[in-house]
C-alpha cells in the first residue's frame, strides 16, 4: 500500500487490502522458511505441519491426521513414515481398538515444534518492534479481525504448549 502513502486507504477497496496482505504474506512465509533452517536437514514444512496437528490434537490415527492435514492417507502415511523414523513421531496402538495404530507426537517432535515456533516469535517481535505503537495496535486490531474472519483460532501466549496449526485446516467461510 506504498502508493497510498500519506492518504487512508478506501475500506471498500478490498484490491488494495488484498494486495496489503499478499505482500505481508511474503514476509511471513519467509520468516516461516528461515523458522525451519535449524531442522530442514530432517523435516520439510508439510511435515512441520504434522507434527503441529499433532501437537494440537494429540495422538490420532491416520485418517484423522489425513483429514486434518487436507491430503490422501497415503501422503500423510509416508510423512508420518519419514518423522517416525527422525524420532519426532511415534506410532502405538489405540487403547480403544487394538487394530487401530494412532500416531503422538514424541518428546523430540515437542521440542522441534517448540524451538521452531519460539523462533517465529522472535522473528516476528523483531519486525513488530520496529513499527510505531499506534501501528502496532492498528495491526492487532485488523489482524484478530483478518483471522476471525477466516475462523482461524488465536495463537497462544509464549510458554504454552498448544498451537494452532498457523493456518485453517479448512477454507475460510
Amino acid at each position: 500500500m506504498t502508493e497510498r502513502k500519506g492518504r487512508s486507504p478506501d475500506a471498500g477497496d478490498v484490491d488494495a487490502v488484498t494486495r496489503a496482505v499478499l505482500t505481508a504474506s511474503r514476509v511471513l512465509v519467509g520468516v516461516s522458511a528461515r523458522s525451519l533452517t535449524a531442522v530442514e536437514d530432517k523435516i520439510t514444512l508439510p511435515q512441520f505441519r504434522l507434527l503441529v496437528v499433532l501437537s494440537v490434537h494429540g495422538a490420532a490415527n491416520l485418517s484423522t491426521v489425513a483429514e486434518l492435514l487436507g491430503v490422501n492417507p497415503s501422503t500423510a502415511m509416508r510423512m508420518i513414515d519419514r518423522l517416525t523414523g527422525v524420532g519426532f513421531a511415534a506410532r502405538q496402538a489405540s487403547p480403544d481398538n487394538r487394530r487401530e495404530t494412532l500416531i503422538r507426537l514424541t518428546d523430540a517432535g515437542r521440542r522441534v515444534v517448540d524451538e521452531v515456533t519460539a523462533r517465529r516469535r522472535a522473528e516476528i517481535a523483531g519486525v513488530v518492534s520496529r513499527m510505531e505503537p499506534a501501528h502496532r495496535v492498528a495491526l492487532i486490531e485488523a489482524l484478530t479481525a483478518f483471522t476471525e474472519a477466516a475462523g482461524e483460532p488465536a495463537v497462544p501466549p509464549a510458554g504454552h504448549h498448544s498451537y494452532p496449526l498457523g493456518w485453517p485446516d479448512h477454507p475460510p467461510r
